[in-house]
């Protein structure tokens, strides 16, 4: 009883402090002096404008003009005239239902954002985490883009990002839950769908036809070794993916991964590399009020375990298969304008091993949210969350902000 009070206390609180109005809003919709609306549903979540303005480079053609950027005399050198930034805030208070723990976690993020127009047709991005979970993160995306490449529609990328980003992006998901088989690491591979430095290139035909390519270290975006490199062996891994619009209300994806990877030890005594294949596919299916996105992934590592003839006793079989993915269904009772919105998330990662980022070789979970947007870049939130293969189930409500 006196969590339970505790729990009531706390959200009467966070809700009562943030009913205000919020003047400020976001880099881009301050430059061209718009709303929020403009590209986004319920923030962070992008609508179809959204993304084509992020895949515009970060500019309104029709609307861009030379005062954004500084008048040198110098036609060769382009200055942004105020350099486009952005905060994100968010703070929760949560209650997990096994250890009967509450707590209090906020601020769980905050977060620097910049991006926009350098010179036509270049733009940049990247954010810069001051705390996730109490900590100084750095930085996570971060890229140059060079858009309509050759007067033809391809976007080149460079830099960091992640490899899903082209079939859903995690950062724009409105849960707390996350998509987990994007996380997923087999074994001792450091390879998965989340961030990876490298080159990404995507071109759009008229039909409604997306196709994208990437090369990528397959390391992650960790430190540098000692040798300065990011990418600790020789390979580069590849991804391609196609993605089809059919009609207003589908569209379907599939995408291919291949990778190798090797480690080593001191001496430079090399282990058997690990090759990884992946394949899936994804398709959202909207009918107003409702949206529905799925994603499926089967994976193969041939050896995660990078074993040789002086450990191959440790484990009868090296290779290792992974599948998983999720569904999840958004209702927003009037569309954009919804001053509140429900979501809920279903993952499910199946493996012949443990993986990385988890004790056990299962996961399965399922997440309710409520949502309602206090001022268009303000939101309050309420989920609850339940891990099937531990029998935990955690609660929390909060607040996601940008200014």
């Amino acid at each position: 009883m006196k969590n339970k009070l505790t729990i009531a206390v706390l959200s009467f609180i966070i809700i009562t402090f943030f009913m205000n109005d919020a003047l400020a809003i976001p880099a881009f919709a301050r430059k061209y002096n718009m709303s929020c609306k403009t590209c986004h549903t319920q923030f962070p979540a992008l609508k179809d404008f959204g993304d084509e303005f992020a895949g515009n480079g970060f500019i309104l053609k029709d609307q861009d003009a030379p005062r954004y950027f500084v008048d040198t005399g110098d036609e060769e050198l382009s200055l942004i005239r105020d350099l486009p930034l952005a905060l994100r805030l968010e703070g929760y208070v949560t209650y997990k239902t096994n250890s009967e723990h509450s707590d209090f976690t906020a601020p769980y993020l905050l977060k620097l954002l910049s991006g926009g127009s350098i010179a036509p047709d270049v733009a940049y991005y990247f954010y810069f985490f001051f705390s996730e979970r109490g900590e100084v993160s750095g930085i996570e995306d971060a890229f140059i883009m060079f858009n309509d490449l050759f007067g033809s529609e391809l976007d080149v990328y460079v830099g960091q990002f992640q490899v899903s980003d082209p079939l859903f992006k995690r950062e724009l998901r409105l849960t707390f839950d996350d998509y987990e088989i994007y996380k997923t690491k087999v074994g001792m591979s450091q390879v998965n769908l989340a961030y990876d430095r490298g080159i990404m290139l995507t071109y759009g035909f008229e039909s409604g036809t997306d196709i994208t390519a990437m090369v990528l270290n397959g390391t992650g975006i960790g430190e540098a070794n000692f040798l300065r490199n990011f990418d600790n062996d020789k390979y580069k891994n590849l991804m391609g993916r196609v993605s089809q619009d059919i009609g207003e209300n589908f569209r379907i994806g599939g995408f291919g991964y291949w990778g190798k990877e090797e480690i080593s030890v001191s001496g430079g005594l090399l282990y058997p590399n690990n090759l990884t294949v992946m394949f899936g596919g994804d398709a959202t299916i909207t009918f107003e009020p409702l949206e529905l996105n799925i994603q499926f992934v089967e994976r193969k590592d041939d050896n995660p375990y990078f074993l040789n003839e002086l450990n191959i006793g440790s484990i009868e079989n090296k290779e290792v298969k992974t599948r998983g993915g999720f569904a999840e269904l958004i209702f927003r009772p009037k569309g954009d304008d919804s001053k509140w919105y429900l979501a809920a998330l279903y993952n499910f990662v199946e493996s012949d091993t443990y993986v990385l980022d988890r004790s056990s070789r299962d996961y399965e979970s399922f997440a309710a949210h409520f949502g309602y947007m206090l001022r268009r870049n303000i939101r309050l939130v309420a989920e609850y969350s339940h891990d099937f293969n531990n029998q935990n189930g955690r609660f929390g409500v909060g607040f996601i902000s940008a200014f």
